[in-house]
């Protein structure tokens, strides 16, 4: 068979990734109205939110073995199916019931896509990881940020209609099955995948950890930022664009950092410094968020968008196999989604129960400062032990 020019290979990856997060993100801007609408109390709307994250930690660690009975290629490809079926399914959404199944619907499939995107990037670009980390991460911030940005739009071009703008994230979902239809299907020989995952790797715990405090913070910021400003004073309008401004600044932080952490061999300092930096902004946000709120929406977008792609690269460098590198990864997403899930539930159900966000935004400040420790522990880089 002809080798597949690495061009639509990288294309397909980041078609994949561009689909994994707005069907999570597009919810936030609307996310009062459609309370309001449903008559919803703020714990239970954040479990749109929390839910997918819940599905994408319990089922990661099936994708291995997913992956040797399908073939890594057609088992991403019916993930971007299930995506694509479950914001399609967001047409009728006037129910709590259809928002939470399409949720539950899109944590399971971006469970499984994502530990088999890292394995499939260490198959193909093995000598240049980094680099395709860097735009594997820009197309997931690529979707975040549109979800988050162009979501409102959509709707009111669409009638004003908040069920047809979450829906008409379907259509990149869809285009980016069509590729992976096409790329030929190679079925696993790899019994790696059998012996489970790295429960007994210290680094493995490490690695989870950071990630799970990430992920519980961006998820978090992406339920109840665009609350927290607005409590604070800012207009809805004001607060929108500062919650797209730190969405859009996942950008070039999720390409910028991966490279720079390849070329100067030293990821662990970038990832330090991403959560010095994230420490500062939440703080910020939350005790003074009308100060300078342009700058911390910037640097609180860099700081996860840079932590969230470096940890990408992590399980890269602790396995040799395309596999080894999805068990890790699976172990990853498993513990820290997992854990991560409870963040917004959390912060909205102390916000019902305070009356104020600056409580729950304190304990998110406190969680970015665990997270730049855990940084600073796992500086010394890789000590592999065999699984």
């Amino acid at each position: 068979m002809k080798p597949l020019p690495r061009a639509l290979l990288l294309l397909a990856l980041i078609l994949a990734a561009i689909n994994l997060r707005p069907g999570i993100t597009s919810l936030a801007p609307l996310i009062e109205r459609i309370a309001a609408e449903l008559a919803l109390s703020r714990s239970l709307i954040s479990l749109t939110t929390a839910l997918p994250v819940l599905c994408m930690g319990i089922l990661a660690p099936f994708a291995p073995r997913l992956a040797l009975r399908l073939g890594l290629e057609r088992t991403i490809a019916l993930c971007l199916a299930v995506i694509t079926g479950a914001l399609l399914l967001r047409v009728v959404g006037h129910s709590s019931a259809v928002l939470i199944g399409s949720a539950v619907m899109l944590g399971a499939a971006i469970a499984v896509a994502g530990p088999l995107l890292s394995g499939f990037i260490k198959r193909y670009f093995a000598g240049r990881m980094g680099s395709v980390v860097g735009w594997y991460s820009l197309g997931m911030a690529i979707g975040g940020a549109g979800g988050a940005v162009l979501t409102v739009p959509a709707t009111q071009w669409l009638g004003d209609e908040w069920t047809r703008g979450l829906a008409v994230w379907a259509l990149p979902a869809l285009l980016g099955l069509m590729l992976w239809l096409f790329l030929p299907n190679r079925i696993e020989t790899d019994n790696e995948a059998a012996t489970g995952l790295p429960w007994r790797q210290p680094r493995a715990w490490l690695i989870s950890a950071f990630f799970a405090i990430q992920a519980g913070l961006f998820y978090a910021l992406a339920t109840w930022a665009v609350a927290r400003y607005h409590e604070a004073g800012l207009s809805l309008m004001h607060s929108n664009t500062l919650f797209s401004v730190s969405m859009l600044m996942g950008l070039p932080s999720s390409f910028l950092l991966p490279w720079l952490a390849q070329h100067f061999k030293n990821r662990y300092l970038w990832l330090l410094g991403c959560g010095l930096l994230s420490s500062i902004s939440l703080a910020m946000i939350t005790f003074q968020p009308t100060v300078l709120p342009e700058v911390w929406a910037v640097t609180i977008g860099f700081g996860l968008g840079g932590s969230f792609a470096l940890s990408l690269v992590l399980p890269l460098y602790e396995a040799d196999s395309p596999l080894a590198v999805s068990r890790w990864t699976a172990m990853m997403l498993f513990t820290g989604y997992s854990l991560a899930c409870m963040t917004p539930v959390l912060t909205g159900l102390v916000r019902d129960m305070s009356g104020s966000y600056q409580l729950p935004f304190m304990v998110l400040t406190a969680l970015a400062v665990l997270m730049t420790l855990l940084a600073w522990v796992m500086r010394h880089g890789p000590k592999r032990v065999p699984a």
